[in-house]
């Protein structure tokens, strides 16, 4: 697929949350939340969602002309109906703009990538936004420490556009891959007609997020092994090819991980320790991240890689 990501728009919420402003929250010492987490500090947002989508969306956009698609990458909903997208439209003040949203949890932001490329690619679109915006502080469940001390807020957006003539930006190779082995490793039971709140039997604690930390890293590390190499045969490239390694920022053990894979820890983006683990908007947020540090190049092979609830394992190659 022939697209090029045009620029990306950042946002991250002013309040700070340290890793010692939680410890009495959850009942852990800040040296046990670095430990086990990574996570120095995160953001929480007191703005909804869709304010935070906004202010992506208008920094990635610039002064530049609107988008003709706005695709929502987003985990944490407004409401379930109407969709999200449309609660950041009317943030942003359009109208009859085109937008709907791809839920695959933190692969979210990926795949509406690959889908924004695909259409693009069609001609079906020439300028399409891709926004993450996640308000998971929300649901932590402070009697968790483990997925508590990991969350935090944050947003980001790309502009995807057809690749201009005379340059070479496109999508090298994708691969996605889900395991409903693992659908009860990391959870969110409520909300749904599972444990709907009108049920008698739902409680609090079925509105909160929890994860099995150990069974997930365990299972996601043998996936992620076999995706990368089914992403770099498909690319005809090697490990050392790769200039970036943009991933989805899961928790400090998660990210080390990286490096077993054969990648240097100077070709990892890693923000984890700064903004902790914002969902589906972790991987735009790295990206934008990296934008704004000058570390993306054009003509750079950049590995876009990550796990999600599901077991979702997706990634992507893309010469930039």
């Amino acid at each position: 697929m022939r697209f090029q990501v045009a620029s990306t728009g950042f946002y991250a919420p002013p309040t700070i949350q340290t890793a010692a402003e939680l410890s009495p929250l959850i009942g852990r010492s800040p040296e046990w939340i670095l430990s086990r987490t990574g996570v120095a500090q995160r953001r929480i947002a007191h703005e909804p969602m869709s304010v935070m989508a906004a202010h992506a969306v208008r920094d990635a956009l610039g002064d530049g002309p609107q988008a003709d698609l706005l695709i929502n990458a987003s985990l944490t909903p407004i409401q379930l109906i109407p969709d999200s997208s449309v609660f950041i439209q009317k943030e942003l003040g359009w109208s009859q703009t085109p937008s709907f949203s791809v839920h695959a949890t933190c692969m979210s932001f990926l795949v509406a990538m690959h889908t924004a490329g695909a259409l693009i690619s069609a001609g079906a679109y020439k300028r399409i936004v891709v926004v993450s915006a996640e308000q998971g502080s929300r649901s932590r469940d402070m009697g968790h420490p483990e997925s508590a001390a990991l969350i935090g807020d944050g947003a980001a957006a790309a502009v995807l556009t057809a690749t201009p003539d005379g340059e070479d930006s496109q999508l090298l190779a994708f691969s996605q891959s889900t395991w409903p082995e693992g659908s009860d490793l990391a959870e969110l039971r409520g909300c749904g007609t599972r444990k709907h709140p009108n049920d008698a039997d739902t409680s609090h604690e079925d509105n909160l997020f929890r994860m099995r930390g150990t069974r997930i890293y365990k299972m996601a590390v043998l996936k992620v092994a076999e995706q990368i190499k089914t992403l770099l045969a498909e690319a005809n490239l090697t490990t050392d090819d790769i200039d970036l390694v943009l991933p989805h920022q899961t928790s400090g053990p998660g990210m080390s991980a990286i490096n077993r894979f054969g990648f240097p820890p100077e070709k990892v983006m890693n923000i984890i320790g700064e903004y902790g683990n914002c969902i589906a908007a972790s991987i735009p947020m790295t990206l934008a991240q990296a934008e704004l540090q000058g570390r993306l190049k054009r003509g750079s092979r950049v590995l876009f890689l990550g796990t999600g609830a599901g077991l979702h394992v997706a990634g992507a190659v893309v010469r930039w």
